[in-house]
């Protein structure tokens, strides 16, 4: 799988597994993307930056980092420090992924102008 952020400063490519899409609705989330988020994670080794040249990363909590494009904009990754896995957002995959959105994380955080996703929760711990 490729993808890349809106303006293409930065391209990625996945080139092992990658896990089903679970949905966040954490603030946290919902405040980066405008909305929740829907990511598929990867191990950081499968994860192939093509082109950073717009790759910033901001630390958004002592535990974790978000990976954005400078220029544009866009919402890409998400890291747990650490942990050797990368989630990366769904909505920058080049489609058809083959991916579908099976659980969601923090349902009793969402917004309160949509529908939780007919998909189980999970808790933290399961990422």
């Amino acid at each position: 799988m490729k993808g890349s952020c809106l303006c293409g400063a930065v391209r990625y490519e996945i080139s092992g597994p990658a896990r089903q899409i679970v949905g966040c609705h954490c603030t946290q989330c919902r405040k980066t993307s405008g909305h929740y988020v829907a990511a598929t994670q990867v191990a950081d080794c499968d994860l192939i930056i093509q082109n950073a040249g717009g790759l910033r990363w901001y630390r958004s909590s002592d535990a974790a980092e978000r990976g954005f494009c400078a220029r544009c904009g866009a919402s890409l990754f998400w890291r747990k420090r650490g942990t050797g896995r990368t989630s990366v957002m769904a909505g920058t995959l080049d489609g058809p992924t083959g991916l579908w959105m099976d659980r969601q994380l923090h349902g009793s955080a969402k917004g309160d102008y949509y529908p939780l996703p007919e998909v189980p929760e999970i808790s933290q711990s399961e990422l």
